[in-house]
């Protein structure tokens, strides 16, 4: 027999954590479901140093165990592990069965399951992870103020990082797999005039370099000639996409090209009654800690006044 609950939060990162303290706080009885990786991508961040709240930094597991405890102090029902595989968002009360296959009625459902960083898939980029390996400028690109750093990418996200890390660094090389950007022409002339941005055409990555201490360099051969380069520095950044978790969702909700969900203007509802998206799930362009966050929080509000319109709070 299926289990009924009034509000199902997907998805353990800041947006769903906050989405689940909010909820708890109105009365509605949140059920969370963490997935497979509880705590989402900042259980492979080492320090958090721009959430507000934490002047000394903090580590991301910490942050996000933080955050799981307070929800949990609200009485939030948080089922570490538990992934839910399959929605069914047909009629007013919502279907979802966990990959145990335990089947689940909600009256509103709050989606909160990331996106996951786009990887070269090379092996020693795992290797380095977090030891000089990042998928976030903004997020860690302070921790190498003065220092030389690579940025993987082609894109406008990378020509933003880019430009965001030649305000830190002293020089930025960039490689670019091919003879041209895919970035739209204003991203492109910021970059191609930036002089502490050197270009690498037609280039790849072989191997990040390194030692016990993190990354020192990185090889690279230009995919024509098939010459290798290898150059000197402590920062390998990658931008080269993300993909929204939401691939479950693809025959209910809207979403965009990539995956990531549609939400009406100013508020965080779906095209479906009573579901509701939050964090990077249906965020593509800041993808903070902080935005995630908010968004968790504004999902919670729309889904209390949702349900109270329904008379079922």
């Amino acid at each position: 027999m299926a289990r009924h609950e009034t509000c199902v939060i997907i998805g353990s990162g800041p947006a769903g954590y906050t989405a689940a303290i909010y909820a708890a706080r109105a009365n509605m009885n949140p059920v969370l479901y963490t997935g497979k990786e509880p705590g989402g991508q900042l259980m492979i961040t080492n320090d958090v140093e721009n959430y507000p709240g934490y002047p000394k930094g903090i580590m991301g597991p910490e942050m996000m165990e933080d955050f799981k405890q307070q929800a949990i102090r609200f009485n939030t029902e948080v089922n570490i592990g538990v992934m839910i595989e399959k929605v069914d968002f047909t009629g007013p009360v919502h279907k979802l069965w966990t990959d145990a296959g335990e089947e689940i009625h909600a009256d509103s459902v709050i989606i909160a399951t990331g996106a996951s960083a786009r990887w070269l898939g090379i092996e020693s980029e795992e290797k380095f992870m977090n030891k000089g390996v990042s998928a976030c400028a903004v997020c860690d690109g302070f921790f190498y103020r003065g220092k030389d750093v690579c940025i993987v990418g082609a894109g406008d996200s990378a020509c933003e990082e880019a430009t965001y890390l030649s305000k830190l660094c002293p020089m930025v090389h960039m490689f670019v797999r091919r003879d041209e950007m895919r970035a739209s022409k204003i991203m492109q002339e910021r970059v191609l005039n930036n002089e502490k941005i050197k270009i690498y055409w037609n280039t790849e990555v072989d191997e990040v370099l390194g030692d016990d201490e993190g990354v020192t360099g990185v090889r690279v051969y230009n995919n024509i000639s098939s010459e290798k380069t290898e150059i000197n520095l402590m920062g390998f950044f990658v931008a080269i996409g993300h993909i929204p978790n939401t691939q479950i969702f693809k025959d209910w909700l809207d979403m965009d090209e990539t995956g990531y969900l549609i939400t009406k203007a100013n508020c965080t509802h779906t095209n479906i009654e009573g579901v509701f998206a939050s964090g990077d799930a249906q965020d593509k362009d800041y993808r903070q800690a902080v935005t995630a966050a908010g968004t968790g929080c504004m999902a919670a509000l729309d889904a209390e006044r949702y349900l109270t319109s329904k008379g079922i709070i």
